[in-house]
């Protein structure tokens, strides 16, 4: 290989780490948006709503800048073997934690929605306190898996993803009991909240899937996050 080679390889190299450094970042980003979404919903807090409703243009941004260094990668580099899963691992995990971002901006949007009124009874708000804490958690173990490439670290996404689950139909349980007595309207907005809460984490065990996949070459149907290769 000549000096010219290894100048490219080595600067190739970098620009795939730079990449996964924007992964975490990003996944960094969705936590906070997740946990000031969650907060804006309980407090009733129009302003810090609307913090996260503007927020989730950066995120966007930094989707579009990863959908652009994949291309760049792919058309210029050719890569093949790991390298090819990282760079295309790289354009599903974005669009993943892209449509987390949302997920978080529904929230806030839910509670700027109805302000000043709070959106969730003060019966379901642990409930929803709860899923809004392991949300921010969960994106930010997917962080850590990305960072580390530490597969045993799925297991840890998947018992909160399993915990959400959990949590949602306890939920759906409450709000189809013949006793239900907060209304229609509450009953939908409820109905829709979980919903983006339990997507939110299924978004991220997606994502910790594809780094399976990524480092082991496996297929990603076949992965289990209980028993990583």
């Amino acid at each position: 290989m000549t000096g010219r080679e290894t100048v490219l390889r080595t600067a190739y190299h970098t620009k795939l780490e730079e990449l996964r450094g924007d992964l975490v970042r990003m996944c960094d980003m969705v936590a906070g948006a997740m946990g000031q979404a969650t907060t804006a919903l309980l407090e009733a807090d129009r302003e810090l709503a609307e913090v996260v409703i503007g927020g989730d243009t950066e995120i966007d941004l930094l989707t579009e800048a990863i959908e652009g260094h994949c291309t760049e990668l792919l058309a210029l580099q050719a890569p093949v073997g790991h390298d090819l899963r990282a760079v295309v691992g790289a354009l599903r995990i974005s669009a993943s934690l892209e449509r987390m971002g949302d997920l978080a901006e529904h929230v806030a949007k839910q509670a700027r929605l109805r302000s000043p009124r709070h959106v969730v009874p003060p019966e379901l708000t642990p409930v929803f306190a709860d899923m809004g804490r392991m949300g921010e958690s969960i994106a930010r173990k997917a962080g850590e898996v990305i960072d580390s490439q530490d597969l045993s670290k799925g297991s840890e996404v998947e018992a909160i993803d399993s915990k959400v689950d959990a949590l949602h139909a306890d939920l759906f349980s409450t709000l189809q009991d013949p006793a239900w007595a907060f209304g229609n309207e509450t009953l939908v907005d409820l109905t829709l909240l979980s919903r983006y809460f339990e997507r939110f984490a299924d978004h991220a065990v997606s994502i910790t899937r594809r780094v399976v996949t990524v480092t082991t070459g496996e297929p990603y149907v076949g992965v289990r996050l209980d028993d990583p290769r």
